[in-house]
């Protein structure tokens, strides 16, 4: 790459003694040279063109060199400089230091003093642009990156180039699976305006929600969300991040709905499904593009997990796994569920606050999974109580259809 100098000189000859000087590396296209008499004319060709280095004499008419350096820094168009001066003329030599300058050489120009200096500079300027590339690239990497992670996170792994290599690891997760009940048969109902407008206002405040916990957004398809907790960074507490997470999705997905149907937008409700374990977690793709994501039981669970919603009635179901490593966790359980692709059932709770409704529907429960014949007056009560129940209405049907005990087979 060829290095542009200005040279600013009033005396007459300086400019035949450089070129003479550099005349093999003006050649090679190292070096490219241009003049100016003072400072007014090397302002005019900084402001028209890219100057790598100025070489400026202090004494010239108009304007000296170090006003030069004063209006170079005041205009945040200031280039390495080099000042000449006479030997011992320390005070301006300080002067020019103190604006900005690079180095100096003195005068009369010395031109091997002068070729050393300019090579310091030029590894200074070359260190300044790799600095600059690397702080470009960053800023490049962390706007891709802000889309999918915390802001914090991002900047992390933007600063981390080994963080975005290709391959994965196996570590400790909690999955989540987001999806809206009837979402596909709602779009193919609304206009593509009302489209947009719902699914990025859905989609902005379940991914700030994500984001506010820390989460990782995995992968979008349509209304779907795969959120990771624990990946790319570690995070020991990912399964408590994961179930705060969940809940405060579902606030929001709710509140979103009864605004929406309030606009006369059947907005079906947001089903959540969350498990935790270990998981393959890393870039997967090739050269061209890369899909951060996780791969393994814990991520298909986790998906079974929000598609059990469906039947169950409930908007959040998790597993054990997850409750099991978040202290002082409160929520009502499920049942023992058989989820497809698994051999042994898995344990499933609801988060929720808790109530003398939530007492009585464990009381119930209890007796359900003690096979007690009053479970089914229980369940029969609670309904009768809270008739909006979908979990209580569930467990309600099973008992009156000859089901017994909590071991739940899904479709």
């Amino acid at each position: 790459m060829t290095v542009k100098i200005l040279v600013v000189d009033d005396e007459p000859d300086v400019e035949a003694l450089i070129v003479q000087k550099f005349r093999r590396e003006m050649r090679e296209g190292a070096f490219a040279f241009s003049f100016a008499r003072d400072g007014i004319e090397a302002l005019a060709a900084i402001s028209s063109g890219n100057v790598d280095v100025v070489i400026t004499d202090i004494n010239m008419p108009r304007m000296d060199g170090l006003t030069l350096l004063q209006k170079l820094n005041e205009a945040e168009q200031c280039p390495a400089t080099l000042i000449v001066s006479a030997y011992g003329d320390m005070a301006n030599i300080r002067t020019a230091m103190n604006r900005g300058a690079f180095d100096f050489v003195t005068k009369p120009i010395d031109f091997v003093d002068l070729e050393t200096t300019l090579k310091k500079t030029l590894r200074h300027i070359e260190t300044l642009r790799e600095a600059r590339q690397r702080a470009a690239s960053a800023e490049r990497a962390h706007a891709a990156l802000s889309r999918y992670f915390s802001p914090n996170l991002a900047e992390r792994l933007a600063a981390d180039s080994s963080a975005v290599e290709l391959g994965g690891q196996r570590r400790n997760i909690a999955s989540m699976f987001t999806d809206i009940t009837g979402f596909t048969t709602l779009a193919e109902s609304l206009d593509s305006e009302t489209l947009a407008r719902l699914l990025n206002e859905y989609l902005s405040g379940m991914i700030e929600a994500v984001f506010a916990h820390e989460g990782t957004v995995a992968k979008l398809v349509g209304d779907a969300m795969h959120v990771l907790f624990g990946a790319p960074g570690d995070q020991s507490d990912h399964a408590a991040r994961a179930v705060a997470c969940a809940r405060d999705l579902d606030a929001f997905a709710e509140s979103l709905r009864t605004r929406w149907i309030g606009e006369g937008v059947a907005l079906g409700a947001t089903r959540i499904g969350v498990h935790a374990g270990a998981a393959i977690v890393g870039n997967f793709g090739g050269s061209r593009f890369f899909d951060y994501t996780a791969y393994g039981d814990t991520v298909n669970t986790a998906a079974r997990l929000e598609g059990a919603n469906k039947q169950l009635g409930t908007r959040v179901c998790i597993s054990a796994d997850v409750a099991e490593r978040v202290d002082g966790f409160s929520g009502r359980p499920i049942g023992d569920l058989l989820l497809r692709g698994r051999s042994l059932c898995l344990r499933a709770f609801e988060p929720c606050d808790p109530s003398p409704a939530v007492d009585a529907y464990s009381a119930a429960f209890a007796k359900l999974e003690a096979r007690d014949a009053a479970a089914l007056p229980a369940f029969a009560s609670l309904v009768g109580a809270h008739p909006d129940d979908p979990l209580a209405n569930f467990h309600l049907r099973r008992l009156v259809n000859g089901q017994t005990g909590v071991v739940i087979e899904l479709d």
